[in-house]
């Protein structure tokens, strides 16, 4: 989908401020929002690209303003709500408990969903799985496609309808634009491609500089021959 966390290209938002030292969790409600998340995780509640999907659904402003963490807050939820797994009414409730700080969490403890998603985090998700054979090969030329689809995607705003060239088949994954969306996983192939930064930028770009992307291969065509210069 088109908006504001599509921002590859853009200017305008001032310096990455990189911090010394910088400590895991900045806050404890941060690690607490890590943990449900991964409880979320574990037991299939949403997966990866539902989460990617809800985060970007976020409302402009209150994407700029968040830092990292909010973010997964917000997304867990949206998609907590949106599942039936809890009510607005029952979070604004809870809220107002804790403000007033009567009635403060009860202690809970679950060692077999703990396991789990300890598991979870120290072993490699599978996105990848058998799929059909791939069609393009490294060398070949290829065209993104050139849309605006009004759902999740991995294909960036500024690398559509450009030209590029496949460098690396990474083997069959997960689709995520049909798994953010209950539609299944869809696995096929996936390529690095290579694309010229001034076709990407323009001037301002940085001269001779390649950009890699990893792109499904929904996502490309087949480009027109090199035409002979001879």
């Amino acid at each position: 989908m088109n908006g504001i966390h599509d921002m590859g290209g853009m200017h305008g938002f001032g310096r990455v401020e990189r911090e010394e030292n910088e400590p895991v969790f900045h806050a404890p409600w941060e690690g607490r929002v890590l943990g449900i998340t991964r409880a979320c995780a574990v037991q299939h509640i949403f997966n990866i690209d539902e989460s990617r999907h809800a985060i970007e659904r976020m409302a402009p402003a209150d994407y700029l303003r968040a830092s990292y963490y909010e973010r997964w807050l917000d997304r867990n939820i949206r998609l907590l709500v949106e599942k039936g797994i809890i009510t607005r009414e029952e979070l604004e409730r809870r809220m107002a408990q804790l403000a007033r700080g009567t009635d403060p969490a009860p202690p809970h403890s679950d060692p077999k969903l703990t396991d789990r998603m300890l598991r979870v985090t120290k072993d490699r998700t599978p996105y990848r799985q058998p799929g059909p054979a791939s069609r393009f090969a490294a060398g070949e030329r290829v065209l993104t496609r050139h849309d605006a689809p009004v759902g999740h995607t991995r294909l960036p705003r500024y690398a559509r309808g450009k030209l590029g060239v496949v460098v690396r088949v990474h083997g069959t994954f997960i689709f995520p634009d049909t798994n953010a969306h209950g539609q299944g996983e869809q696995p096929h192939a996936l390529y690095s491609v290579r694309f010229d930064a001034a076709l990407l930028w323009g001037a301002s770009a940085e001269p001779r500089a390649p950009v890699h992307i990893d792109l499904w291969e929904r996502y490309l065509e087949p480009a027109a021959p090199e035409r002979s210069t001879s």
